[in-house]
């Protein structure tokens, strides 16, 4: 792997290279096909690459919690995190749902050695409540929709500043729209897919200046960091 922007550089250090400029600070992480689309046969792996697979551990490593969606919690098969040697205790999973329509006997709930987190809202049923409330810690954040300022003050309150989202396309649109994206980490891949794939945002609109940070490439894959125009990145 190597470094093309803002400078050249083999083998860059990917750990310094993602280093989170603030303890409080909301990362959006997507790959997408050369042509814009989230996924294939509605699965991100088939976008994804052996460059891809270590920049996502080091980021999932680097977060104090990891937020998703139910949708991409129950499509991509969600576990809890895994314990890394730099890291015993991993981040906890975050999933967010207005309908608490979750599996809460799977090993994301069952298994975890932080405990999962559920970020719902006050129209969400109340025995589902109750009952994620006995195997997961339960944020309600807005009565009919998930408040996500919100949700995300709440799980500071926590000491989970440093929040790494993975989707899917409509929570990352709701983020934007709020203006709460702090930085998309965003790989694409040289493949074009065509058909009826999501984008890595959809539903609500949203105008949020950008700039580029960084690029990493591997294999004709490139490897993003876009800040918010009004942010500062002391590590780019």
């Amino acid at each position: 792997m190597r470094r093309i922007h803002p400078d050249i550089e083999d083998d860059p250090d990917i750990t310094q290279a993602y280093a989170y400029p603030s303890d409080r600070w909301l990362r959006l992480n997507m790959v997408a096909s050369a042509d814009g689309g989230a996924w294939v046969k509605g699965l991100s792996g088939g976008l994804s690459s052996k460059g891809d697979r270590v920049i996502f551990g080091v980021l999932r490593r680097l977060a104090d919690v990891i937020m998703a969606g139910a949708a991409t919690v129950r499509t991509e098969g969600y576990g809890p995190a895994k314990a890394k040697p730099d890291r015993q205790v991993p981040p906890p999973i975050a999933v967010v749902t207005r309908r608490l329509d979750l599996d809460l006997g799977s090993p994301l709930f069952t298994e975890a050695r932080s405990t999962t987190i559920v970020v719902t809202c006050e129209s969400a049923p109340r025995d589902r409540r109750d009952e994620a409330a006995r195997l997961a810690d339960v944020i309600v954040a807005g009565d009919d929709k998930v408040d996500f300022a919100s949700a995300l003050s709440q799980l500071r309150e926590r000491g989970l500043g440093k929040i790494l989202c993975e989707g899917g396309p409509r929570i990352n649109g709701q983020l934007a729209a709020a203006g709460l994206v702090d930085e998309l980490c965003l790989t694409t891949s040289p493949l074009l897919i065509g058909g009826g794939a999501a984008r890595i945002l959809n539903g609500e609109a949203s105008h949020v200046p950008l700039r580029l940070g960084q690029v990493l490439e591997e294999d004709g894959v490139l490897f993003c960091r876009y800040l918010r125009e009004d942010t500062h990145d002391a590590t780019t």
